[in-house]
């Protein structure tokens, strides 16, 4: 019998360490968390499709047919190239939503892993980004079809899309290791997370280009960390432009030091999960 109270490594080395030695249980729960999440349902897995078709159709009708909403481009184009980059800016928002959102009840939906058996805890917030990554897959798979049929071509620089989005997973990974703690703590940090990304989705330039606010203003949203993430994608994927290498370089340094610090919080809190459960 392993003691719960028992301290557990924060170092880098040991995470690494840990993730590895557990990459088939990763990969297994994180199959479970996306079947389990249409078992019962009659379209199953097919509304990881439809989900965000509509999303995409509601929100590109809201903006660029009720309130006129355009991006720069103009002409007979502008509808649908709106389209293309608002799904650009939701992707990236929803990635990390989905994530935060559901770190704070992590551990609390899974409490016999604490009481009863010994389990490496510090996995859970992996499995929920795989499951994260999963839908954000099937959303760029229908985002890469609309480019091909309103542009009739892909940018190649689209091949970066996976370097550029890594820095916000790991930072966003980093991030839910602390609330994954704080969430068993202090069970209201579950609502102030959903209503945090609900702002963030506003407040970062995913219905809007930075250029459509004064720049007194632009200086602020550059500050929030989706915006940079949100822009760079859209330079990759919709305008065929090389990312921002030494911007790209300092995030991903910045995005280390919040994975290593939110680990080291949960491996220093996790001792006394048992007591409050």
């Amino acid at each position: 019998m392993i003691n719960p109270h028992a301290g557990h490594s924060t170092s880098p080395a040991a995470l690494m360490s840990s993730l590895w030695r557990h990459r088939d249980l990763i990969a297994q729960m994180t199959r479970r968390e996306v079947m389990g999440r249409y078992r019962g349902s009659i379209l199953g897995l097919a509304w990881s499709f439809f989900n965000p078709i509509l999303m995409l159709v509601v929100y590109t009708f809201v903006f660029s047919v009720v309130f006129k909403a355009k991006w720069g481009v103009g002409g007979e184009q502008s509808q649908s190239a709106f389209a293309i980059v608002l799904f650009v800016g939701m992707i990236v928002h929803g990635m990390f939503a989905e994530m935060i959102n559901r770190s704070p009840g992590l551990i609390l939906a899974n409490v016999n892993y604490v009481k009863k058996v010994v389990f490496p805890l510090e996995i859970l917030p992996v499995v929920s980004m795989g499951a994260a990554l999963f839908h954000t897959l099937i959303s760029l798979g229908v985002l890469l079809v609309a480019i091909l049929l309103i542009n009739g071509s892909l940018a190649w620089t689209a091949v970066f899309f996976p370097l550029v989005i890594l820095p916000l997973l790991i930072a966003t990974l980093g991030v839910a290791w602390f609330l994954v703690s704080l969430g068993v703590f202090v069970r209201d940090i579950g609502q102030i997370t959903s209503m945090i990304t609900t702002v963030l989705m506003f407040v970062s330039p995913v219905f809007y280009p930075v250029s459509a606010l004064p720049e007194k203003f632009q200086v602020w949203l550059m500050l929030n960390p989706l915006t940079f993430m949100i822009e760079q994608s859209r330079a990759v994927m919709v305008f065929g432009k090389a990312p921002d290498w030494a911007g790209l370089t300092l995030y991903t340094l910045a995005s280390l030091v919040i994975a290593w610090a939110g680990y080291w919080w949960f491996q220093k809190t996790r001792k006394g999960f048992a007591d409050v459960l």
